[in-house]
């Protein structure tokens, strides 16, 4: 390929076109920037307005007065049903028997019918009765009390017995008196539930006899002299449950001829006094209970 110039100096030839460089290129498919020319700028995405939380505010806050509302009607309704509690209710009137006499109940006239009194269980017949929890406790009939789980006194046969004594320095004092145990009438101490009979020995008034004097070695081997005195006391029998009197078992002597092995005494009054008879109270109870 050639190209015309103007000569140095001439004009250019006017049926000549000027050259203007090589053309163009095509555009680039697919709406790329052809070549040489600068990329495109991409705009930033605005994002999503916020969700403003105003209306949910509002709504939780007029629920919120709703139920405090509510609260307040149901205190204010509880607080009047308190109230007409708290009223006292007006009389209601009632007649004292029915406008018809026949309409009314009327009484039962059978026997059966009648409330009939409780025969299982016994009933104390006095303030004193006590239940027993040990042997030495049925000595409380002999203060005019009564026991309420021994056993019924249903006559002398086959019946069991304890004897209690007091004493001229103790008078409200009682003591168990033993009896031989091949005796019908006896029974140990675990079994007193089983006793119907209580003998007591009640010592009389001035029968003290006159002292014997007996020497004795105390615990600290000292010898101390103890006047030993009789007496007399008079037995009578009760029935253990109910306290009753049920028989003398007459006069019962104390006797202090003989000192004992062993003694009790009174540090005070340096006193003993003789326990009634054993033998004389088998007697009895042998005679009152065969």
């Amino acid at each position: 390929m050639t190209h015309s110039q103007p000569p140095y100096g001439g004009q250019p030839d006017p049926n000549v076109t000027p050259w203007s460089g090589p053309p163009a290129p095509p555009a680039q498919p697919g709406g790329y920037p052809a070549y040489g020319q600068p990329p495109p700028q991409f705009a930033t995405p605005v994002p999503p307005p916020q969700k403003s939380n105003r209306g949910l505010v509002i709504g939780l806050s007029v629920g919120a007065a709703v139920v405090v509302l509510l609260a307040l009607c149901g205190t204010g309704i509880g607080f009047l049903l308190v109230n007409d509690d708290d009223e006292d209710p007006k009389p209601i009137a009632s007649a004292s028997t029915p406008a018809n006499p026949t309409d009314g109940p009327q009484p039962s006239t059978d026997p059966s019918a009648e409330p009939q009194p409780s025969q299982s269980q016994e009933q104390p017949n006095n303030n004193n009765g006590v239940t027993a929890r040990y042997s030495s406790e049925l000595s409380a009939v002999c203060d005019g009390g009564q026991i309420l789980n021994a056993a019924p006194y249903n006559g002398p046969s086959g019946a069991k017995a304890y004897a209690f004594s007091n004493s001229p320095d103790r008078p409200s004092s009682w003591s168990s008196k033993s009896v031989s145990s091949n005796k019908p009438y006896y029974a140990k101490s675990a079994d007193f539930q089983t006793v119907s009979v209580v003998g007591c020995l009640k010592v009389v008034a001035g029968s003290e006899g006159a002292p014997k004097e007996c020497n004795y070695k105390d615990s600290a081997g000292k010898t101390v002299a103890v006047s030993y005195i009789s007496s007399r006391y008079t037995l009578t029998f009760y029935a253990a449950k109910t306290g009753e009197k049920i028989g003398d078992g007459g006069t019962v002597s104390a006797p202090a001829n003989r000192c004992p092995s062993f003694i009790s005494y009174n540090k005070t009054t340096m006193k003993s006094y003789a326990a009634p008879d054993s033998g004389s109270i088998e007697a009895a109870l042998d005679k009152f209970l065969s």
